[in-house]
């Protein structure tokens, strides 16, 4: 301060801000670090259900002590999604009672994801369900109509995700299902019938034991009184298909995992469009073992349709390579294939 007179410099200092001596803030000067609590004490469960940030949890399974938590997602995991089938791990307040609040900090390694996209040119996926290793496919024989293509969407997303697809006609005392069924038969596809009147699920409650299903199907199909009939007390609200239109109303508007003796199955909301923008074809050549080890002789890049030049897999069905079937599950493998491209 030079330029002040000698005089004026003590009284300048005492009221200039830039001279008070300011306490330091531990907090404000502690350096951020990426190191995050190891949550040593954090138990698993699995996610139920999904409801406006609240995720319901089970949480040991098949002990005395399970019980159903309500969490919510950890600061830690920022834009990450938790969905219906995770595996996660819980902090916080774990006794399930009311008003309680767990807290979840990881998600685990999931072992499958079923997809889908707002439309084939969104390449943006949705996530429905992690962790299912069956889909069951449910579809009308009649009122409403039963939609090959559609159904060719759902095959496409459970060969893409690994899941082993299930299909399930109801309402087969409607209508005959034959003729919609020999659209799939050379994908070996297991098939479950029921009926409107009556809805046998002895046989599908024993196939549902000890896997994750999930079921998906257009709106109207049934899907939730078929889930009702296999969980009792799953209250899924059920519609009736428009007399007009032809069309079913959206019933469920949310995916819940239920608890089916060792099995889970998650039902999910109606839906009368499939994206498939994010599959991979190469994912769909997978699930097609035989033909898979045709294409091996195939020229890079082979589309392996009707117009694909020298593709090895059109060659080697034509000269039997695969036996009577071989037309068959060359046929249906290539309408999947066309699909991602409708």
């Amino acid at each position: 301060m030079s330029w002040l007179p000698p005089d004026e410099v003590e009284a300048y200092e005492e009221y200039d801000e830039a001279s008070v001596r300011q306490r330091p803030n531990p907090k404000a000067n502690k350096p951020r670090t990426k190191t995050r609590p190891e949550y040593k004490d954090a138990i698993a469960g699995r996610v139920f259900s999904v409801d406006r940030g609240r995720y319901g949890v089970w949480v040991d399974e098949n002990t005395p002590e399970e019980r159903q938590l309500i969490a919510t997602k950890s600061r830690d995991l920022g834009k990450y999604s938790v969905v219906t089938g995770d595996w996660v791990d819980l902090v916080g307040d774990r006794s399930g009672a009311e008003g309680s609040l767990a807290r979840i900090i990881r998600v685990q390694e999931r072992t499958s994801l079923l997809r889908r996209s707002a439309d084939d040119t969104d390449a943006v996926e949705r996530i429905i369900v992690a962790n299912a290793d069956q889909m069951l496919i449910v579809v009308a024989a009649a009122n409403p109509e039963p939609r090959t293509r559609l159904v060719d969407r759902y095959l496409v997303a459970a060969f893409d995700a690994g899941i082993h697809p299930i299909l399930c006609i109801t309402k087969t005392d409607l209508q005959d299902p034959a003729e919609f069924l020999a659209n799939f038969a050379g994908l070996d596809v297991e098939v479950v019938k029921t009926r409107s009147d009556a809805v046998p699920v002895d046989g599908l409650t024993a196939r549902l034991q000890g896997h994750t299903t999930v079921a998906v199907g257009h709106s109207g199909v049934g899907k939730s009184t078929l889930v009702n009939a296999l969980v009792p007390d799953a209250n899924r609200a059920v519609g009736r298909v428009n007399d007009v239109t032809g069309r079913g109303r959206h019933t469920s508007s949310s995916t819940v995992s239920l608890r089916i003796g060792t099995g889970w199955i998650v039902d999910t909301p109606g839906v009368r469009s499939f994206g498939l923008g994010h599959i991979d074809p190469a994912n769909i050549l997978r699930s097609f073992t035989d033909l898979a080890a045709l294409a091996e002789n195939c020229p890079r890049g082979c589309t392996h349709l009707p117009d694909a030049p020298d593709c090895a897999i059109i060659e080697g069905v034509a000269e039997g390579a695969l036996g009577t079937n071989g037309g068959q599950r060359l046929e249906s493998f290539q309408r999947l294939i066309a699909t991602l491209g409708s």
